[in-house]
C-alpha cells in the first residue's frame, strides 16, 4: 500500500449542515400541513332522500337467493355442455378415423380384386396362345377343307374334326370364363355399391340421432330451467 493522507472531518462544519437539513425538513412539513389544511375539503350538504329502490329488504335477499342459484345452475349448464361437446368431438374424430380406415381398406381390397382379375385374364391369355399353338402344331401337314374334299372320311380327316371341336370347345370354355368373370365383378360392384349405400345411411341415421338426442337434451334444460325460474318467482305458492 502506498502512502496517503487522512484528513479529519471538521466537527462544527459538519453539525452546521446537519442543522440546516433539519430546518428545511421541518419547514418542509410545516408546509406540508399547511397545505392540507388550506385544501381541507368543507361540509358536503345533501338533500334527505330514501335510498334502496320500492323493494323490501325479504324480496331484495329473496332476489339475490334466485340470482345465487340461477349462476350456480347456469355455471353446471355450460360445464355440462361442455364436457358434452367435447366427448361429441372426441366421437365424430373416432368415427372420421374408422371411416378413412374403412375406405383404405375397401380400396385395398379392390385392388387385390382387380390385380387377381389381371392374373387370370394374363394366365387365361397365356394359356390360350399356347393351346392354339399347340393346335397349330398339329394341324400341319393336315389337308385344308376348302383345297380338297374328301370323298371318303379317313384318318386325316378325323384328326382335323377332333382338332376343330377341340379349338370350338375351348373357346367356347375360354368365352363362358370370361362371361362367369364379368358377371362375378359386375355383382361384386353391385354388392359394394350397396354396402357402401348401407354404412352412408348407418352414419346418416347415427348423425340424426346424436341431433335429435342433443336437441332434446337441449329441450329439457330450458324445461327444468323454465320451471326452476318459475318456482322462485315472487308470488309462487306451491
Amino acid at each position: 500500500v502506498g502512502p496517503y493522507v487522512l484528513v479529519t472531518p471538521n466537527e462544527t462544519r459538519r453539525k452546521q449542515l446537519q442543522q440546516s437539513k433539519l430546518s428545511s425538513a421541518k419547514k418542509e412539513l410545516e408546509d406540508l400541513e399547511r397545505w392540507k389544511k388550506e385544501h381541507r375539503p368543507g361540509p358536503i350538504t345533501l338533500v334527505p332522500q330514501r335510498l334502496g329502490g320500492n323493494e323490501s329488504e325479504a324480496q331484495v335477499r329473496q332476489n339475490q337467493q334466485m340470482i345465487l342459484m340461477q349462476s350456480k345452475y347456469q355455471k353446471k349448464c355450460k360445464r355440462e355442455e361442455y364436457i358434452k361437446a367435447k366427448k361429441a368431438a372426441e366421437e365424430a374424430e373416432i368415427l372420421k378415423k374408422k371411416a378413412i380406415q374403412r375406405e383404405k381398406a375397401e380400396r385395398l381390397e379392390v385392388k387385390k380384386r382387380q390385380e387377381e382379375m389381371q392374373r387370370r385374364e394374363t394366365f387365361l391369355e397365356d394359356q390360350k396362345y399356347k393351346t392354339n399353338e399347340l393346335l397349330n402344331r398339329l394341324d400341319v401337314g393336315l389337308p385344308k377343307s376348302d383345297s380338297c374334299q374328301i370323298a371318303n372320311p379317313g384318318p386325316g380327316s378325323t384328326a382335323w374334326k377332333r382338332s376343330h371341336a377341340y379349338k370350338q370347345a375351348l373357346r367356347e370354355d375360354e368365352n363362358r370364363r370370361l362371361e362367369e368373370m364379368k358377371q362375378e365383378q359386375q355383382r361384386k360392384a353391385e354388392l359394394m355399391e350397396f354396402k357402401q349405400k348401407q354404412e352412408e345411411e348407418t352414419r346418416t341415421r347415427a348423425h340424426q340421432n346424436e341431433q335429435r338426442r342433443v336437441n332434446n337434451a337441449f329441450l329439457d334444460r330450458l324445461q327444468n330451467k323454465t320451471q326452476h325460474n318459475s318456482i322462485y318467482q315472487p308470488g309462487y305458492t306451491g
